[in-house]
């Protein structure tokens, strides 16, 4: 039980941290370290998204479930991304037109894509409840360690903007610290659901992943690759995914 609380927690911790940045640092994040986190964290989300969710997909369910719900978690992301009126949160044009300050709009976003990672987490713990899934608990903890090194620039991302449009470095944490909490949130339900979505454990693991990948096309790396540094941003992608892949291989 504890562990499984730890693990819940841990990728908000990530974001909290992240978030605290904006005590330390000027208004605006240097262009050379938001590339360099941007591409570091893209790298940490696509090898957990291979190896903590879509290869345990396929050894429980086969190829083609892990198919279908990779290409639904990308559907689903995509389908949020065009009905919510949001900002991206690297930067980027806007969503849907509204009338919601920038301030909720970011968070807003921040709420939408964060979700599917706890949603991961939490399906990665419910395989392990399962015992049927391929999944042991080292790797689901690798997962969630994963996603909160990917939280800690998002979180950081996040706090300096808010702080650069004027608001206090206290407000501008916290919006950041909270954008997180729907994380263990996400891990939670899928976790008191787990006897019923254990047999769509194939399909969900695949859609976790598909949503995470979405994150990571969408939003991380155009951000990275724009103007300048961006062969820097491909040496972050380069580390984090290493580092992924280490943590999962070993502890799994």
């Amino acid at each position: 039980m504890n562990n499984t609380v730890l693990a819940l927690l841990i990728p908000f911790l990530g974001t909290t941290l992240g978030a605290s940045f904006v005590f330390f640092m000027k208004k605006e994040m240097p262009d050379l370290l938001q590339k360099i986190l941007l591409g570091f964290a893209s790298g940490v989300m696509v090898a957990a998204s291979v190896w903590s969710l879509l290869i345990p997909g396929i050894a429980m369910g086969g190829v083609w479930p892990t198919t279908i719900g990779l290409l639904g978690g990308f559907a689903f992301l995509l389908l949020i991304d065009q009905v919510t009126p949001h900002l991206h949160p690297a930067g980027g044009p806007e969503g849907p037109k509204s009338k919601l300050s920038k301030t909720t709009m970011l968070a807003l976003a921040v709420t939408i894509h964060n979700f599917p990672e706890g949603m991961a987490v939490g399906v990665a713990i419910a395989g392990v409840l399962s015992g049927g899934a391929g999944m042991t608990a080292a790797g689901a903890l690798a997962l969630s360690l994963g996603i909160a090194i990917q939280n800690v620039p998002e979180g950081a991302i996040i706090s300096m903007p808010l702080r650069s449009a004027g608001n206090s470095r206290l407000k501008s944490f916290w919006v950041g610290a909270l954008s997180g909490i729907v994380e263990p949130l996400g891990g939670a339900l899928v976790i008191l659901l787990a006897s019923a979505v254990t047999p769509m454990m194939p399909y969900l693991l695949a859609f976790a992943a598909g949503a995470m990948l979405y994150v990571v096309v969408e939003e991380l790396v155009p951000e990275a690759s724009q103007g300048e540094h961006s062969n820097i941003a491909t040496i972050g992608f380069a580390i984090g995914f290493a580092l992924m892949m280490v943590l999962d291989v070993v502890m799994g």
